[in-house]
C-alpha cells in the first residue's frame, strides 16, 4: 500500500495524506454500522459513547472501541493493507491495536477538536511510537471539519500535557512560541479525506479539527496502532486501563488489544466475550 518514499515522508513530517483503502461498498457497510451504533442498534455495547462537549450547542460524539460492539468494525482492524501500512510506518514486525474511536461531528453544530498530541492522553503507554489511521466514513473536507496537522511537530517533543489549545479568532493552535525549535514554524496543513480513504499521523504530531457548520455530517473512524515493543507503564489513568492484564513494565498485550500483524497479516480470532 505504501512506497518507501511515502514511509520517508511520514517519518519526516509526522503524517501521511489520504490514500484509497476501502471500496464504496465496504465503506457504505461500515457507515451503516456506525449509524446502528449511534442509534443503539448494535448487538453489543462499545467501551464508551459520549458527547465530548456535553451540551447541545456544540456536539462531537465519541465512540470508543466500536470493535467491541460490532463485528464489521472488528474485522476492519485486520484489513491486510491497513495493518501492513501500520507495520511499515512504525518499522515493526508486530502491530497491536491500542484502541479505536469514532468521532462524529453532526451537521451545523459539530464542535471543534482542540489542537493536541495523542500520546500525552495515553499516560499508560511507553514509548511514544504509536500511530493513528483515520478513515473517513463520509467525505471529510475543510468545510465539515477534516483533520489538520502541523508538519514535523512530532519531532518537537511533548507539549505540556499534550493540549496545544485553540485560538479564538482563527481556530489555529494557541501554542507558546518559545516551544517551537529554531528554524521551525507552525504550519497548518488541512488533510481532506474522501469516504473510504485513510490518512495516518504520529502520536506526537500536533493535530486538530475545526467545527462543522456545513449541512453534512462528518463521521471519522480512527484506529490507534502500537508497535510490538509498546509497554504498560502507568503514570496516570485511562478509560480502557481496566482491560489491561499485564504488569507495569511488560509488553502491552491481551484479548482487548488485538494482534493484527505479526510478520504478515493475522486472521481475526473470535472477539472476546464479557
Amino acid at each position: 500500500m505504501l512506497s518507501e518514499q511515502e514511509v520517508q515522508f511520514f517519518h519526516e513530517n509526522g503524517y501521511l495524506p489520504a490514500r484509497p483503502l476501502l471500496t464504496a461498498q465496504e465503506v457504505a457497510r461500515l457507515r451503516e454500522r456506525f449509524y446502528a451504533l449511534l442509534e443503539g442498534r448494535s448487538s453489543k455495547k462499545p467501551e464508551a459513547m459520549r458527547n465530548m462537549y456535553g451540551d447541545e450547542e456544540r456536539v462531537v460524539i465519541q465512540i470508543v472501541n466500536a470493535w467491541e460492539a460490532d463485528e464489521e468494525f472488528y474485522r476492519y482492524l485486520f484489513h491486510p493493507k491497513l495493518t501492513e501500512a501500520a507495520a511499515k510506518l512504525m518499522n515493526t514486525d508486530t502491530v497491536r491495536v491500542w484502541h479505536d474511536q469514532i468521532q462524529y461531528k453532526p451537521p451545523f453544530k459539530g464542535g471543534p477538536t482542540i489542537w493536541h498530541q495523542d500520546h500525552p492522553y495515553w499516560p499508560v503507554l511507553q514509548p511514544p511510537d504509536l500511530i493513528s489511521a483515520w478513515l473517513a466514513l463520509e467525505d471529510a473536507d475543510v468545510e465539515n471539519g477534516c483533520m489538520h496537522v502541523v508538519p514535523r511537530s512530532h519531532r518537537w517533543g511533548k507539549y505540556d500535557e499534550g493540549t496545544v489549545g485553540i485560538r479564538e479568532d482563527d481556530w489555529g493552535p494557541a501554542h507558546d512560541p518559545s516551544f517551537v525549535p529554531p528554524g521551525e514554524k507552525v504550519e497548518i496543513v488541512p488533510c481532506p479525506v474522501k469516504a473510504g480513504e485513510v490518512m495516518f499521523h504520529h502520536c506526537l504530531t500536533w493535530h486538530g479539527t475545526p467545527p462543522n457548520h456545513s449541512s453534512r455530517g462528518r463521521p471519522g473512524f480512527a484506529v490507534h496502532f502500537m508497535p510490538g515493543h509498546t509497554r504498560y507503564e502507568p503514570t496516570g489513568r485511562h478509560l480502557i486501563e481496566h482491560r489491561i492484564t499485564v504488569k507495569p513494565g511488560e509488553i502491552l498485550q491481551g484479548d482487548y488489544f488485538p494482534l493484527v500483524w505479526h510478520n504478515g497479516p493475522v486472521t481475526p480470532p473470535p472477539r472476546p466475550e464479557e
